[in-house]
């Protein structure tokens, strides 16, 4: 059996809907920290199980088919690698020493948010946008198994001053928490599509789409509930993250904008390498930065804060795009 095209059964929780998820979870989580703190221990005591299940269904999305589409456009392919591995690396550097060089987790939180271009919804907001998603799907497995293996080096590049990595633990944690799981997701998307009609497995796409916001909504839950104090004593630094972000939504646009017409990309490339620089991985680095660096919410609330400004940032930019593309 054929798999579907990914464009096909892209996230159903869309946009602004999963901001919401995010925000409920994360005032839920927050209520229940503070009101009832042996609720939030309990709560995080499941963190780990949480995070194996995203992880899976992570993995599960993943589609290695598509690596043979980029053979057909190897130029965009390094294109867009360039932008979101070599120029994005050196905006991200620069806004997250600007703003926060003097609260080291938080950097690196930020850092590890803007390092991991999206590997899932940003294909929604690229069709919306009549981009070409079905060269934006291959660039997921390229885009993930690159920003896997880089995710050591930006640890030792970016993490040493903090004291909160245990470097020694990373090759098992990669290998325990995040090969290992792609095997067997992988595995079980090979059987799926084997063994099921096209519909069921359409049907089990689609539900895989949901369960992907709605678990990760669990993990927020679960990571305030229990550290909602420490989150709070540093409530004032925030803003600089939201700054931080929304400057660094513009100038990823600005080099996409700029790469663009540089290389003179068709009409469809340029809403997809607008979208792949502007869509950040934080599901997947949430996962695997809680996993590697443990009991560091700072770190985690940067990411998650990132997560809430992306989705009306991809829901803005799809605006812009489609206006200018109507002028022109």
């Amino acid at each position: 059996m054929a798999e579907l095209s990914h464009a096909s059964h892209t996230t159903p929780i869309k946009g602004l809907g999963v901001t919401v998820l995010f925000l409920a979870a994360i005032a839920l989580g927050s209520f229940l920290g503070l009101a009832t703190p042996a609720i939030g221990e309990s709560l995080s005591q499941g963190i780990d199980t949480t995070l194996m299940l995203m992880v899976g269904l992570l993995f599960f999305e993943v589609r290695l088919t598509n690596v043979l589409k980029a053979v057909a456009n190897l130029r965009f392919i390094a294109i867009a690698w360039a932008a979101n591995f070599l120029f994005v690396p050196m905006i991200a550097f620069l806004i997250a020493s600007l703003f926060l060089a003097d609260q080291p987790l938080l950097y690196l939180g930020l850092l590890i948010y803007f390092l991991a271009p999206c590997t899932d919804w940003f294909l929604g907001f690229t069709r919306m946008a009549r981009g070409d998603t079905a060269l934006g799907a291959a660039l997921i497995p390229i885009n993930m198994l690159t920003q896997l293996l880089l995710f050591p080096v930006w640890l030792w590049l970016f993490s040493q001053h903090t004291g909160a990595v245990d470097f020694a633990s990373i090759p098992n944690v990669l290998v325990q928490w995040f090969l290992l799981p792609f095997i067997i997701a992988q595995s079980a998307r090979w059987l799926a599509i084997n063994l099921l009609s096209t519909t069921a497995f359409e049907k089990l796409c689609d539900a895989t789409g949901i369960l992907i916001p709605a678990v990760t909504a669990a993990v927020i839950l679960q990571i305030f509930a229990s550290n909602i104090t420490t989150i709070a004593d540093h409530k004032d630094a925030f803003g600089l993250v939201l700054m931080a972000i929304f400057l660094f939504f513009v100038l990823t646009y600005l080099l996409a904008e700029g790469m663009a017409k540089l290389f003179k990309l068709a009409q469809p490339e340029q809403p997809l390498l607008a979208m792949t620089t502007a869509a950040r991985n934080a599901p997947l680095m949430l996962a695997l930065t809680a996993i590697a660096i443990p009991d560091q919410p700072l770190i985690y609330a940067a990411l998650i804060i990132g997560t809430l400004v992306e989705f009306p940032h991809l829901t803005a930019l799809k605006l812009v795009i489609t206006i200018i593309r109507a002028r022109a």
